[in-house]
């Protein structure tokens, strides 16, 4: 208050004081505006397109449109989806293929396919590799390993952009078993020598198959295994695991979780090598013991993922045989399924 009792004025702000508190207004106006009319994908981080043999950078958009998933509404209820130590099983309808591709797309990875093609074998190379062109990893980066006595015998496919063939020379051996064996071996072997250096993942078939549907980077993981199609139903003491205590393969009667098939397996380079080096020295094992296991690699590849779990576990779409198991209802796709053949007269020389 003054003298005459009157409330006093504040005084007039600065000039220098005003047009600063000025600016920042005009400032803080133009920063927002210009935030409003950003377009929808901004703020997205470039990455390399696996699809793209140049390596040229694209634009992975910030946002994505699918549907949200529902945590009491499960895509599969018919179906195991997970097994006790968390591993995904992967059905159809238990993935989005799109959005998977955009996560792995960003990662810039190879996916290596190893496929032993030894002897008569070599014959069903053309319909495997042509097929795996239609279906295999479609938009992503891949070398095929062909592992091979008759390196001339590979046949010429015509392959995609960021996608190649490299040729490995490797023995025959007399028995079919044998060649069957030192699939391991050679596994272990190359990823030394060559697959840990070029891939990121590597995924083994057997080469007596075709891919039939889409393959993808949903089975891409540290370590996979695919359930045997004859034994998705059956309980462990069914399965026909190695049972006598000599083998290195030995599983008792009441221990199991999955009978897994030889014929697709896999993983990061470096597991699928420990896998691989630990079956061939078991093998070697039993070789010096007199054993050779009732299914051969195969029987050791399941005592090796019974003690180390796999990661993800592939449902018998990813591999098949129509032939003698029918289509049933719960097979929503076929995969990767095998080729009619006679037996015994591919495997006798």
């Amino acid at each position: 208050m003054d003298a005459r009792g009157r409330p006093k004025c504040p005084p007039l702000l600065q000039p220098s004081v005003f047009v600063l508190i000025l600016l920042l207004v005009l400032f803080g106006y133009g920063f927002l505006s210009s935030r409003s009319q950003l377009p929808a994908d901004v703020g997205a981080e470039p990455c390399v397109a696996l699809g793209d043999p140049g390596g040229q950078p694209v634009v992975a958009l910030s946002r994505m449109l699918y549907p949200q998933p529902k945590a009491l509404a499960p895509t599969r209820a018919d179906v195991l989806v997970l097994t006790p130590w968390l591993a995904p099983v992967i059905w159809e309808g238990t993935f989005n293929i799109e959005l998977l591709n955009a996560q792995f797309q960003q990662q810039n990875l190879t996916v290596g396919l190893t496929v032993f093609a030894v002897k008569k074998y070599v014959v069903f190379l053309k319909l495997f590799l042509e097929t795996a062109e239609q279906h295999f990893m479609v938009g992503h980066r891949v070398t095929y390993y062909v592992l091979t006595d008759r390196p001339a015998d590979v046949p010429d496919v015509p392959l995609g952009a960021g996608r190649r063939l490299v040729v490995l020379e490797v023995s025959s051996h007399a028995r079919w078993q044998d060649v069957s064996m030192h699939r391991m071996e050679a596994i272990g072997r190359f990823s030394e020598q060559r697959f840990r250096h070029e891939v990121d993942y590597l995924v083994c078939a057997d080469v007596d198959m075709q891919f039939r549907d889409h393959v993808g980077v949903e089975i891409l993981t540290p370590l996979f295994g695919t359930l045997h199609p004859s034994f998705y139903r059956a309980s462990r003491d069914a399965f026909t695991y190695e049972r006598r205590p000599q083998s290195q393969a030995y599983i008792p009667r009441g221990q199991g979780d999955f009978y897994y098939m030889g014929a697709l397996f896999g993983g990061s380079v470096a597991e699928v090598q420990r896998l691989a080096s630990a079956c061939h020295q078991a093998m070697l094992l039993d070789k010096a013991s007199g054993i050779e296991a009732v299914w051969h690699d195969e029987s050791h590849l399941n005592k090796y993922l019974l003690y180390h779990k796999p990661t993800k576990v592939l449902s018998p779409e990813y591999l098949w045989d129509e032939r003698l198991l029918g289509w049933p209802p719960v097979m929503k796709k076929l995969r990767f399924v095998a080729v009619p053949k006679n037996h015994q007269a591919i495997r006798n020389p």
